[in-house]
């Protein structure tokens, strides 16, 4: 290993290797919310705006506690079956991952009077209520790999090293200065960092991530029920982040690769793993307005979520030359465990939705949900990075990609529930949510050309007196593109920081996933 001197704090926003955590993919992840709480609301596509009577409306429109007749506590665990299928250079690999969480645990408190307290009442119920729904499920593992002959993730290092005109003194845990300190990449006689793998000949590539988590919402929900007429409805909502991702690079000289290889490259891997975690804050209030016994309308408004957010992330690399290994990592030593707190503010939403009520039969429902993306918004932590930039230049930099990155998104979901028997019901749902991209997103390297997303689902309910049962069932499909690294060649000046080959063609990885949702939900009336 090179002789190195101080160590810097990583500039976070700095051209990267992997996705930095402050940026337009994470802001989306967050935002990016579909509520998972009871098996009921599953079964028929989570097609809760105007239903009502079911706890997982106070995350989509709390006015549905105006529906309630009696108090009520729920709990829903559920089983996540993951399955991914990656195209990378015209090679297939697959994944699959099953674990087990809890969408949902509620508790209602209904004050509903009966006889002449109740005609002579204005308000027919009134009810409280507290607990969690699951709105996101971070949960998934791909892999993609397959051989390269037009460049190499080692050009992001060396583009960096470049760029930043790296001082070989200092070792910190920029891509530059990891890529020099472990001899992936050296100088020319020009002083320009310059890779070190002959790429050109052919490289095997691979890209494996795993990812863990998901956002609890803990709701505190207060509505009412105004003259058999109008719900309204309130939720504070506390949503707790818990997000954790693995993430692992390698490459190494393809069988067939003929080209000389002077600095005896023999590979390198490159890994990342990031925790963030905090909580957030928002509010939700929503009507349902009943014309008669057979319709329904309801609408709701979300205000932003303004999370607090704490970032933890550790790179590490390891390489070999001339049968000579060089590992560099926060485990021993020569790199930093970067750490960074920061804000984000996620989009509003509104909820339109019907409901025809089919007597004793069941109802058909119907939600259309708007979400402007473009709304989303850091704010960073007041200071300066090591190239004397504020953070908060930094985090309006990516504000700005942001706007000019997604659009709104308009979504559908359509259910239905059907009354078998006196105590048995079945369900169907069907969801689609719209593109969140707008055609300079779809352009921008490494994000997906598409978000949209398509929700099939059903289910089964079992009512009586005092207890009831529900499965459901829902299968998410939608794709992902990918580049496993990127590398800045030019800064639009006419200066191309890559000597080792330009321009620079990074293929890109197609993702198909396909997400399956059990879940059981067990609840008791009182």
């Amino acid at each position: 290993m090179r002789t190195y001197g101080s160590v810097l704090f990583i500039a976070l926003l700095a051209t990267s290797f992997v996705a930095s955590a402050q940026d337009v993919r994470e802001a989306y992840n967050f935002s990016n919310l579909t509520t998972q709480g009871t098996a009921r609301s599953m079964g028929f596509g989570n097609a809760l705006g105007s239903v009502g009577g079911d706890f997982s409306s106070l995350s989509v429109n709390p006015a549905g506690l105006g529906i309630y007749r009696s108090s009520e506590l729920t709990l829903t665990p559920s089983l996540r079956m993951n399955a991914t299928s990656s195209e990378y250079t015209e090679n297939t690999t697959s994944n699959n991952n099953t674990h087990f969480n809890f969408n949902n645990f509620g508790l209602v408190f209904t004050n509903a009077p009966k006889g002449k307290r109740y005609e002579h009442r204005s308000w027919k119920t009134v009810s409280f209520a507290v607990g969690m729904n699951r709105v996101a499920d971070f949960n998934a593992d791909y892999t993609y790999s397959g051989k390269n002959m037009t460049s190499s993730a080692s050009q992001a290092f060396e583009s960096d090293a470049n760029q930043s005109h790296l001082d070989p003194t200092v070792v910190d845990n920029s891509l530059g200065s990891m890529g020099y300190q472990s001899y992936l990449l050296n100088q020319n006689a020009a002083g320009n960092y310059v890779s070190s793998v002959p790429f050109s000949g052919g490289v095997m590539q691979q890209k494996s991530s795993h990812t863990t988590g998901g956002i609890d919402e803990y709701t505190f929900s207060l509505g009412g029920n105004y003259k058999e007429k109008l719900m309204l409805g309130i939720t504070i909502g506390v949503p707790v982040v818990n997000y954790h991702n693995s993430s692992y690079y390698s490459e190494t000289l393809s069988p067939d690769n003929t080209m000389s290889n002077p600095n005896g490259f023999g590979y390198f891997n490159y890994s990342q793993s990031l925790d963030i975690t905090g909580a957030g804050v928002n509010a939700k209030i929503g009507a349902i307005y009943k014309f008669n016994d057979m319709f329904r309308f309801g609408l709701a408004f979300h205000s932003p979520t303004y999370y607090s957010l704490h970032d933890v992330s550790a790179p590490a690399i390891t390489t070999m030359h001339n049968d000579s290994l060089s590992i560099l990592s926060a485990d021993n030593g020569y790199l930093n465990t970067n750490v960074f707190d920061y804000n984000l503010s996620t989009p509003w939403k509104g909820v339109l939705s019907a409901t025809i009520m089919l007597n004793k039969f069941g109802f058909i429902t119907a939600d259309y949900e708007y979400v402007d993306y473009s709304s989303m918004r850091y704010v960073f932590q007041d200071g300066i990075d090591n190239n004397g930039v504020p953070y908060q230049q930094e985090a309006d930099a990516i504000n700005q990609t942001i706007k000019k990155t997604y659009q709104g998104a308009s979504n559908f979901r359509l259910g239905g529930e059907g009354r078998i028997s006196s105590h048995f019901m079945a369900r169907v749902g069907f969801g689609y949510y719209g593109n969140a991209y707008s055609a300079y997103g779809e352009s921008t390297a490494n994000a997906p050309y598409s978000t949209q997303r398509i929700d099939v689902s059903a289910g089964v309910g079992f009512r009586f007196r005092h207890f009831f049962t529900d499965l459901g069932f829902v299968h998410s499909m939608y794709q992902g593109y990918e580049q496993p690294y990127n590398v800045v060649y030019n800064d639009g000046k006419g200066t191309n920081y890559v000597y080792s080959g330009a321009p620079v063609t990074v293929p890109t990885a197609k993702i198909d996933y396909a997400l399956n949702n059990l879940a059981l939900t067990v609840g008791v009336k009182f």
